[in-house]
């Protein structure tokens, strides 16, 4: 059973096009844009505290970074990679110009600043908006999709491979010909998550008809970690033989949606999904919550 508590405190000022990912019992939410369409590059911390008879409670802090950060921007992606680390990609930056650059910020020990840095690599991921970053090992993050510079949708799938002192974009090619006859996989405003059994799950988005898709593709992204991609051998472009597979979940799903969000719990079994842009009149939403058992 779910039961949502509104949480009563100063908080950034209003924004879509953000992200905001968990690191251990905090928010950290950088970017986005406002009602005039300005875009933000301001990084927040947010700290959730737990108290037994008053429920959960939120306190926002503008995050000291210094006086490097990325540019301004909405619409890009980001995750968390480590206890103390946070990853972004591209997104719309000002003027409407879609963004290729990445960039890292490391927390202190004690929360109070944080330092960004941008990871210069060769190749690296074209510029795009609206693509998922998902973190699938302690060293590894993968990048899906998007949106591109000539408002094509994209379904390349790119690796982040992040260890002390070094950082490196990797391609991951696969064949087309695997993926079903008549089904669009290029995707734009969709959902990715780890969930059990180290495996990619994908859900709805926009293909480049703009159509709002409800189907739910699994990729099989455990053999990419057993790779062991080490530096040495980041610049070889090997066609890996990944296989993408379309899961028909039992019962009720959600419908066709775009820009949701979803999350996975600890156990990788339970996903949820909340929201997003659907066909035809809006409706009341109610969380949806899917279990995958293998």
């Amino acid at each position: 059973m779910l039961k949502w508590q509104k949480i009563q405190t100063g908080t950034p000022s209003g924004r879509f096009g953000h992200t905001c990912v968990v690191i251990e019992n905090y928010l950290v939410l950088f970017g986005g844009i406002n009602e005039r369409g300005d875009r933000h590059s301001d990084t927040w911390l947010g700290q959730v505290s737990l108290h037994e008879n008053l429920g959960i409670s939120l306190s926002w802090q503008l995050l000291d970074v210094g006086t490097t950060s990325p540019p301004p921007r909405g619409a890009h992606a980001a995750c968390c990679i480590s206890s103390r680390k946070m990853v972004i990609h591209g997104g719309i930056g000002l003027n409407g110009v879609r963004l290729d650059d990445t960039w890292i910020i490391e927390l202190s020990e004690n929360r109070c600043y944080g330092t960004w840095r941008k990871i210069v690599s060769h190749p690296s991921p074209p510029a795009r908006s609206g693509h998922s970053l998902t973190c699938i090992s302690e060293t590894q993050t993968i990048l899906f999709g998007g949106r591109g510079l000539g408002y094509e949708v994209l379904n390349d799938i790119w690796v982040l491979h992040v260890t002390e002192g070094y950082s490196k974009w990797v391609q991951i090619f696969y064949e087309l010909q695997n993926i079903p006859a008549g089904v669009s996989l290029p995707r734009v405003g969709h959902s990715a998550t780890s969930i059990i059994g180290g495996r990619l799950l994908i859900h709805g988005g926009e293909d480049s008809l703009r159509h709002r898709k409800d189907d739910f593709w699994v990729l099989d992204i455990s053999h990419i970690s057993l790779e062991k991609m080490h530096p040495t051998r980041l610049n070889s472009k090997r066609m890996l033989a990944n296989k993408w597979r379309r899961l028909k979940p039992e019962g009720y799903k959600p419908g066709c949606r775009s820009f949701h969000r979803a999350c996975v719990d600890d156990s990788g079994r339970y996903l949820y999904v909340f929201g997003g842009m659907v066909d035809g009149l809006l409706q009341p939403a109610e969380p949806v919550g899917l279990r995958f058992d293998g």
